[in-house]
């Protein structure tokens, strides 16, 4: 592998939720998930710590070195969150955000889950840039970097592209579209798939 990524550490995780509370701030699903601007970053941290958390189980989260760039795999069979995260999840995001916010979050997940292939793959889950670091191409090469990995153990890789700007991005690196996925709140996303090779 490169020296683009490396494996996470539980001692990466401030930086890791740093990065992708940036990362998805303006994102045409997550951010409105968040209403109030003013709050969002505060509330979004919290969802995004959850998921980073929860996926350090598996050795499938990598970093650019500073952690500028993250990119959260679930490997086959394996979950984002157990069903007790999921309801650890919902009654903070409500204590943290209102219920609002708690039922917005849930809606998102389900409507992503709903639309999963039944064969097995690997799931990237997250993939973000700090928007300090944005421009620079960390982002893509970690993916390229994590999709050698994959390649190495034969896997086929999945993924909801939630930025339409990103789409072609996946499509560089070997994915090609499934379907369209209506959201809750009206945002078409497309989940994109890449074969094992």
């Amino acid at each position: 592998m490169s020296d683009a990524s490396r494996p996470a550490t539980p001692a990466d995780l401030d930086a890791i939720v740093s990065t992708l509370t940036s990362a998805f701030f303006h994102d045409p699903v997550w951010g409105p998930v968040f209403p109030d601007e003013s709050r969002r970053a505060a509330q979004a941290a919290v969802l995004w710590r959850v998921y980073a958390t929860s996926a350090l189980r598996y050795p499938w989260t990598f970093v650019t070195p500073g952690a500028e760039a993250v990119a959260v795999w679930i490997p086959a069979g394996g979950v984002e969150l157990t069903e007790e995260e999921e309801r650890g999840r919902s009654g903070l995001m409500e204590r943290v955000a209102g219920a609002g916010v708690a039922r917005a979050v849930e809606a998102a997940e389900a409507s992503f889950g709903a639309a999963h292939p039944d064969e097995p793959f690997f799931h990237l889950t997250i993939l973000g840039t700090h928007a300090d670091h944005r421009g620079r191409g960390l982002g893509m090469a970690l993916l390229s970097d994590t999709l050698t990995r994959l390649d190495a153990v034969g896997a086929a890789a999945y993924l909801e592209s939630t930025n339409p700007a990103n789409d072609r991005r996946y499509e560089s690196v070997g994915f090609t579209p499934l379907a369209k996925i209506t959201m809750p709140g009206g945002q078409t996303v497309t989940s994109m798939w890449r074969p094992a090779r």
